[in-house]
């Protein structure tokens, strides 16, 4: 698979980490409490079909990056900065 990086651009999914759902990046309160944590920390969904996932770009320039992307053909639909994401959605 390749990931186009906003920053360096295409480059193997290898130099890439994956963290996870990018819903990630939408964390509880802190208030929120043990049961809404534990959620958040432990339980991910495992869909078919199309996900935004966050990436590191560890054998690059260290970003972040949002891939949208379908886990059944592989295909990358679009990746962007998660700095750029997480703005939009303030």
């Amino acid at each position: 698979m390749r990931i186009t990086c906003p920053l360096c651009g295409e480059r193997d999914r290898r130099e890439f980490y994956y963290q996870g759902d990018a819903e990630m990046l939408n964390r509880p309160d802190p208030e929120a409490g043990d049961v809404v944590w534990d959620d958040y920390l432990h339980n991910r969904d495992n869909p078919a079909g199309v996900t935004r996932d966050l990436w590191y770009h560890e054998a690059g320039c260290a970003s972040w990056i949002v891939v949208t992307r379908n886990t059944i053909t592989h295909e990358v639909i679009s990746t962007e900065l998660a700095s750029k994401v997480k703005e939009a959605s303030k």
